[in-house]
């Protein structure tokens, strides 16, 4: 579903846009706006994994990689 919004940026913003469009490595600053936003939102979910490893503590001593990725595997499999 597409929205349509307006809003307002900075000059300096403005010129990047135009800049990311000019350059190529954009068809549209439509195409800017929601790479900004996957990114925005990718570190937002990795932020909120960093904070939930630190709060479940340190692994148990003798937890190999394998280990770590059979759980995750487990987790996945069961969600």
């Amino acid at each position: 579903m597409a929205g349509k919004i307006s809003i307002s940026i900075t000059d300096e913003h403005a010129a990047l846009l135009q800049e990311a469009v000019g350059s190529g490595a954009y068809a549209s600053s439509s195409e800017v706006v929601r790479e900004a936003l996957r990114e925005w939102r990718a570190r937002r979910i990795v932020g909120e994994l960093w904070d939930e490893g630190v709060a479940s503590g340190r692994a148990e001593a003798g937890t190999t990689m394998t280990d770590i990725k059979r759980e995750a595997r487990n987790r996945r499999s069961a969600s």
